[in-house]
């Protein structure tokens, strides 16, 4: 029987140390079926989810949201060190001989307990093994709990370094293509100026991001579930409004080239579809139709009025269609699994960009302030 015991002490060590290799050092997606990764986050944010989303406020809901990423981070480490601990208890238990003080009887609970002060390195020498095998495993599961040391302080760094360059990005679009982004305004900024190529570069800029968004997201699966600064602000959206923007370039815009926007696309494509699948994103054929005929009428008739003409004909609606259905589903997923909202092709009304926004406009503009002071508030209206 303590052989068995034994045996499966060391199945749980191995599954732990697999799970843990492949979550934070092996750099690219693992298709097994069962990783305790994957069932911690899939047993964990459905229920997070399902609390959540009976808060009424958009704002504290995704504040509530937020907590989620970093939370997760902490519980899977914790899950790791309880699951090493309680896998070397077992091996000790069926192979290994202890001696307490007081010459107590060492039965499986204290077992535990001296593991888990072996994994820490405590070191009370209350339970000491007496045998070569149970030495050199308490040997063993001491470097361990170095090594797991080792591994949370190398690991949280690099994720938040990870988010931190997704965000500076997304910040970035606020004054490309407003706050939620939409393509139509990503469109309409663009047009009209004096610089032909800076869309080019817009989306030059984009390619490359959508690229570390794919690669570190496969690489730290729990940075799907961190949420950005602003809640009217996501990597999803912000990946929707970058495929949306070059489908309507692709599709036929006639001020902008479709050599870069092609490009951009097919990689934030990419990156949609991969995560899609990281997340365990489910297809569902009752997502809604974020482009009616209505709506491309009214996005049409918005983008002329400012200066940005979409091709007429068919043609320009079946390429568009055709495009859509490459990553709509897919994004449509990933919103409704990780509860993001996607951004609308076009805002029905104006907003304020989040650069526009502040604390004491208000205020500023009831004292009734002139001069340069006031003209700052007003920038909006000349931007």
């Amino acid at each position: 029987m303590q052989i068995f015991t034994a045996i499966a002490g060391a199945i749980v060590i191995l599954a732990v140390l697999l799970d843990a290799f492949e979550t934070v050092v092996l750099p690219r997606r693992v298709r097994r079926h069962f990783r305790i990764t994957t069932w911690f986050y899939r047993y964990t944010w459905r229920p997070w989810r399902r609390l959540i989303s009976h808060i009424q406020s958009p704002g504290r809901r995704e504040n509530f949201l937020g907590y989620f990423g970093p939370l997760s981070l902490i519980f899977l480490l914790a899950l790791w060190a309880v699951g090493l601990i309680f896998g070397f208890a077992l091996v000790q238990y069926g192979v290994g001989e202890h001696v307490q003080l007081n010459n107590e009887r060492i039965n499986f609970g204290k077992l535990i307990y001296h593991s888990g002060e072996t994994f820490f390195t405590l070191g009370y020498g209350d339970i000491v093994p007496v045998s070569s095998l149970s030495r050199a495993l308490a040997v063993i599961e001491a470097g361990m709990g170095f090594g797991f040391l080792g591994t949370v302080i190398g690991y949280l760094p690099t994720i938040y370094s990870s988010f931190s360059r997704r965000e500076i990005q997304i910040s970035l679009l606020d004054v490309h293509a407003g706050s939620p982004p939409t393509a139509a305004e990503m469109l309409a900024r663009r047009a009209g100026g004096s610089d032909k190529e800076l869309l080019d570069r817009v989306l030059r800029d984009w390619e490359r991001w959508a690229a570390e968004v794919l690669e570190s997201h496969i690489s730290y699966t729990p940075l799907s579930f961190f949420r950005s600064q602003h809640t009217n602000e996501s990597w999803l959206a912000a990946l929707t409004t970058i495929l949306d923007t070059t489908a309507l370039v692709i599709a036929g815009v006639d001020e902008f080239p479709t050599d870069q926007a092609r490009i951009t696309f097919a990689m934030a494509r990419h990156a949609v579809v991969d995560l899609a699948q990281v997340v365990n994103a489910r297809y569902e054929r009752t997502f809604p139709d974020r482009l009616p005929a209505e709506a491309l009428l009214h996005l049409r008739e918005n983008l002329a009025a400012r200066g940005v003409r979409l091709r007429e004909g068919v043609e320009f609606v079946q390429k568009l269609g055709t495009l859509r259905a490459l990553y709509e589903p897919y994004a449509q997923a990933l919103a409704r699994t990780l509860l993001i909202t996607l951004p609308p092709w076009i805002q029905d009304a104006r907003h304020r960009d989040n650069w526009q926004a502040g604390p004491w406009d208000a205020l500023i503009q009831a004292k009734g302030l002139g001069g340069e002071t006031a003209s700052a508030i007003k920038i909006e209206d000349h931007f």
